[in-house]
């Protein structure tokens, strides 16, 4: 009997008693899966356990897949709904509304059950599925459309009500897809379909609505600002308008509409602020929902925004949820480069300059690494802005101070989305790129001082630093595209890391240096995970931070039920392949939030939903970077990076800390030792200074130390005895060039900076140790 054939009548069949196997679910197809799935949902609650069990495996796998319906599989659904209602079970509209949308043939007439649904839920005033309902409701009529959207406008707030009048007016697939992407209260549903936001947003009806709805929501901000509206703290909206404004916000921020930065510019300091000296929010929920569908279609102009509105909030908690959610925003503006790429030139000149005049000074604000401003009398630079500056043109010092943090936000933001786009391997014209990215005025800062290649003949790639000399003559219509050493020689990579150090050119972010993860022998035998990663002990909340730095989503653990493991995920190449990370509680007693780290696994998007694939299939760019990200999780966490572990005396994980804290090098270490290799020759103490292998060799007058290039930890010969030194905020390798920001390689070279002059040293803490056993 087939897989299909068995689980059919495992799902119909109380006398049948079968296993389900794993083996069975992954040969069924898409289409199968949708034949299957209106007999799970007819299961009821006092069927067999065997039948129970089929319907959950069906379930599962439905709300990880992408089921494809044929038309009479969509019309059991609506009768597998209506059966569940009449057993007085929850029926999920959004169910029978999104196989419609999966329907593989002409939609059959389900007029009677949708009647039948929607009649049910109006005498219940069930209104807990709005979209799905308007969706259902017109299958059934106009008459039950128009008496479903007369309920839902019961005191739903105005923008509410102009959504509504809108979805009604849509044709049928139209109206399903506001249920495709209303997903918060369908438990049951598979993934929203890949495009179903592209699909709304190109309804010219709804693009109009979205347009209608920001500026209403922007004038009810004014509104309340100037004391039109009472003001009630986090009422200036209703719920149901908060929803539609989300909507709204996602389609502009789609369509990247021309009107919307000027808009944000205006609502978010009106919803953020309270017109009274209150530390409460005209709409806090308005705001979140705001930055949220910034998570979903980024614009550099919304981070700007944000990062400025977050400036002027009062309440205490909102700034530090945002930055949490900016995290997000940013890494998903990495996925999105055509809009990440688009900087405005704010005034600025070819040069990156511009200058202001104020009663005979003159202000020049200059963009390099990052802006800064500073101020002239007839040619002579100032050490500050002058008193007859500040006194009669404070309003212009203002402006420039806010303009030099604005453009350091978007020098950040175009940084972090390039660096995040390496996944999608984005490519872009040379004539474009070479007139409005090296040549942009303030974007150069950023575009010149990293490795570009160009496609100069079919299939052969050049490589250049803008920063170091003259870009090659190729037709404006020759491909660009970011260079990352995981396509280049060894040789070729060492030789782009001199250049570098030798003009002391720091780029926005490690490239040249970038640390490159190859598939090993151990992962082409396991196939389909990687257990590099696995069997270390970190600091959990430091992790889960930097799971959400770095764009990874993961719930939070906990002695809780179901709290004991997770996996963090990270989505990349635009949202064609996934990673994740296996971790789970190892200790949570006192300060020991402890986290034991496990397997890496891929899975590619197939029709909408993600399937999980061998390593040797992922892409070796989205294979490296995303093992990159673990490989920092685990190296800046790990308790092996904990100087005072030590002194915890024999805990029970000291022997993970004692193999761990001075082991093999990882390849973010390797890429330290490659940075140190060309810094040491250039430091005053490099005559003391030596690389062995996994360590960095200080000869002090007193002692000798090894300096491990992971942990940053210290040994003493001749015995190995340990150092411990904490690192203080005032220590740090001073004006020492480094290639690119790391600090552990700052935390190594400030070491090695103090251990070189050790006779100098005055901390009683660590003197004490060097001396023990001279």
């Amino acid at each position: 009997m087939e897989p299909v054939d068995r689980l059919m009548r495992a799902l119909t069949d109380p006398s049948f008693q079968v296993e389900v196997e794993r083996a069975d679910l992954s040969q069924i197809s898409d289409e199968e899966l949708g034949s299957l799935l209106p007999a799970a949902y007819r299961v009821g609650r006092s069927s067999t356990p065997s039948m129970m069990t089929a319907r959950s495996a069906i379930q599962d796998l439905g709300k990880e897949r992408q089921p494809r319906y044929t038309p009479d599989a969509c019309r059991r659904m609506f009768e597998a709904l209506v059966a569940q209602r009449e057993a007085r079970n929850w029926a999920d509209l959004t169910l029978g509304a999104g196989s419609l949308l999966r329907c593989t043939g002409p939609w059959p007439d389900v007029s009677g059950p949708a009647r039948t649904l929607t009649e049910f839920l109006l005498e219940k005033d069930d209104m807990n599925q709005p979209y799905a309902l308007l969706a259902v409701a017109g299958l059934a009529g106009g008459k039950v459309l128009r008496a479903v959207a007369e309920r839902l406008c019961r005191s739903e707030g105005p923008i509410a009500l102009d959504e509504t009048g809108t979805i009604t007016g849509l044709a049928p697939a139209e109206r399903a897809l506001l249920s495709e992407i209303d997903r918060a209260r369908s438990l049951t549903s598979p993934p929203p379909l890949a495009d179903a936001w592209q699909r709304l947003a190109g309804i010219p009806a709804y693009a109009a609505f979205a347009r209608r709805a920001l500026q209403a929501a922007a004038d009810r901000a004014d509104a309340i600002q100037a004391g039109r509206i009472p003001y009630r703290a986090d009422k200036a909206f209703t719920e149901r308008e908060v929803v539609a404004l989300g909507h709204a916000a996602r389609v502009a921020l789609l369509r990247d509409e021309p009107w919307l930065p000027a808009l944000l510019d205006r609502l978010l300091p009106g919803i953020a602020v309270a017109p009274t000296a209150a530390k409460t929010l005209p709409s806090q929920a308005l705001l979140y929902e705001v930055v949220r569908a910034g998570q979903d279609f980024p614009t550099p102009e919304l981070v700007t925004a944000v990062r400025t509105v977050r400036t002027v909030v009062r309440h205490a908690g909102v700034p530090k949820q945002l930055d949490r959610m900016l995290k997000r925003v940013e890494a998903a503006l990495a996925e999105r480069t055509d809009v990440a790429l688009q900087l405005p030139t704010l005034g600025f000149g070819d040069d990156g300059v511009l200058r202001r005049e104020a009663g005979g000074y003159a202000a020049v604000v200059t963009v390099a690494e990052t802006a800064g401003l500073t101020w002239e009398k007839d040619g002579r630079p100032l050490r500050g802005a002058p008193a007859p500056v500040r006194r009669d043109h404070g309003d212009l010092v203002k402006e420039l101070r806010d303009l030099v943090k604005r453009v350091g936000v978007q020098l950040g933001t175009l940084a972090r989305a390039l660096e995040g786009g390496f996944t999608v391997d984005a490519v872009h014209p040379y004539g474009w790129w070479r007139a409005e990215l090296v040549g942009h005025p303030i974007a150069r800062a950023v575009v010149r001082r990293l490795v570009w290649e160009i496609e100069v003949a079919p299939g052969e790639w050049r490589a250049v630093l803008p920063e170091a000399g003259n870009l090659p003559d190729a037709p404006d219509d020759a491909s660009v595209r970011l260079w990352h050493p995981i396509r280049s020689e060894p040789g070729t990579v060492r030789a782009w890391r001199d250049l570098l150090t030798e003009r002391r050119i720091r780029q926005p972010f490690k490239q040249a240096f970038r640390e490159i993860y190859l598939l090993t022998p151990a992962e082409e035998e396991t196939r389909v995970y990687s257990n590099r990663f696995a069997g270390h002990l970190v600091h959990y909340r430091r992790m889960f931070a930097l799971f959400r730095a770095r764009g990874w989503a993961s719930g939070l653990l906990g002695p809780w039920d179901g709290g004991d493991e997770d996996e963090a995920v990270r989505t990349l190449a635009a949202g064609q392949w996934q990673a994740r990370f296996g971790h789970a509680l190892a200790d949570w007693e006192g300060d020991h939030e402890l986290a034991a780290t496990d397997q890496v696994r891929f899975a590619r998007r197939v029709e909408g939903a993600f399937r999980e694939v061998p390593l040797a299939e992922v892409p070796p760019l989205v294979f490296s970077e995303a093992m990159r990200d673990v490989d920092l999780f685990v190296g800046v966490t790990s308790i092996a990076a904990d100087p005072d572990w030590t002194d915890r005396g024999e805990d029970r994980h000291a022997a993970y800390w004692r193999t761990a804290t001075f082991g093999e090098l990882a390849e973010s270490a390797r890429a330290r030792r490659d940075a140190l290799e060309r810094v040491l020759p250039r430091l005053k103490i490099a005559d003391r200074c030596s690389l062995d292998g996994r360590f960095l060799v200080v000869r002090g007058d007193l002692r000798t130390y090894k300096i491990h290039l992971g942990s940053a930890n210290i040994l003493m010969e001749p015995d190995d005895t340990y150092l411990c030194i904490v690192p203080s905020p005032r220590r740090s390798g001073g004006t020492v060039f480094l290639p690119f920001e790391d600090d552990r390689l700052s935390l190594i070279l400030s070491k090695a900076l103090l251990l070189a002059a050790d006779t100098t040293i005055t901390d009683d803490t660590i003197l004490h140790q060097i001396k023990r056993g001279i």
